[in-house]
């Protein structure tokens, strides 16, 4: 196996990092334990729960969880022991496969990994461009929506960057990351307090849980249906990943960075599509969908602070 001065960075082949790591144990989630088929029953639980309470509101629910690289990529591994029949994502594909409210992004990831253009950053914990975009479709087809027809020739910039898992490394290695300019129709028309406060002080890169943004499309080929997404970086509330994607494919969508769902809000909201995204190392922990959205937090738990306070 080969190793990196961190213990929770995975150097594969070709300069592939993955993260093995960190607070959420990630190699865990391949072990197959006992611990893990509960936590998984719990999952399948919260999901069809989630599900029949949106359909007595007349909401379409849908579950996505963002497979881990090691799920998808355990090719570019270099003698990492673990067994990547055992990811979340694959055993809860196995147990929600009829379900209509999850959908399956591992597979149509795998078929397409060894595609020209890799579907991860090989130095980072996201997906690429173009793994979104995949996802995306996926997503699309799932909903019965169809993607603008020029979705994927939006203007496109390569930077320089150092990613997430680069900089754990004693040399962090540069990579070349693809972004894409998603919006041409759609708008940003509202902030929440806490991401406005964040954006004011120039720090709008360290918000992550408690980033809350709706975006409108008056676009004539719009979906006319509104879509609520609870979701996380792979989404993300600026406008070049999922969030941005789907922007322009609706006519309303709103962000919300959390795991735990704010039921209050979504029934003032009243969406068509009430759409779960999550990165599967987060399968972890089971929320306890008590969130708030208004204050930014868990019910009954203090208010966050905003910056400088």
């Amino acid at each position: 196996m080969a190793e990196t001065d961190k213990p929770h960075v995975h150097l594969g082949r070709d300069g592939w990092l993955f993260l093995i790591g960190g607070s959420n144990r990630v190699m865990d989630r391949y072990r197959g334990p006992l611990a893990q088929w509960w936590q998984l029953r719990r999952w399948s639980r919260l999901i069809a729960a989630r599900a029949a309470r949106a359909e007595r509101l007349g909401i379409r629910c849908l579950h996505v969880f963002v497979p881990e690289k090691l799920s998808v990529y355990d090719n570019k591994t270099d003698g990492l022991r673990y067994d990547p029949t055992h990811a979340s994502t694959r055993l809860l594909a196995r147990r929600l496969g009829r379900s209509h409210a999850y959908l399956d992004l591992l597979a149509p990831l795998r078929a397409a990994r060894d595609g020209d253009v890799p579907l991860y950053l090989r130095t980072d914990t996201h997906w690429s461009l173009e793994g979104c975009l995949l996802a995306y479709r996926t997503l699309m087809r799932a909903l019965g929506a169809t993607p603008p027809a020029d979705i994927a020739a939006r203007p496109r910039v390569e930077c320089p960057e150092v990613m997430d898992l680069g900089e754990k490394l004693a040399e962090p290695p540069v990579e070349a990351v693809e972004r894409m300019a998603i919006l041409r129709d759609a708008a940003r028309v509202e902030t929440g307090p806490l991401l406005a406060a964040y954006e004011a002080t120039g720090r709008a890169a360290d918000l992550h849980t408690g980033a809350h943004v709706v975006y409108r499309n008056a676009a004539e080929n719009a979906d006319p249906r509104r879509l609520v997404l609870f979701g996380d970086s792979c989404a993300h509330f600026a406008p070049f990943m999922l969030t941005g994607l789907l922007a322009e494919s609706f006519r309303e969508v709103h962000f919300v960075w959390s795991s735990s769902l704010d039921w209050h809000y979504i029934e003032a909201v009243k969406p068509d599509i009430l759409l779960y995204e999550l990165a599967e190392r987060f399968i972890a922990r089971v929320p306890t969908d008590d969130y708030d959205v208004a204050a930014g937090t868990r019910r009954g738990a203090a208010a966050r602070p905003l910056p400088g306070q």
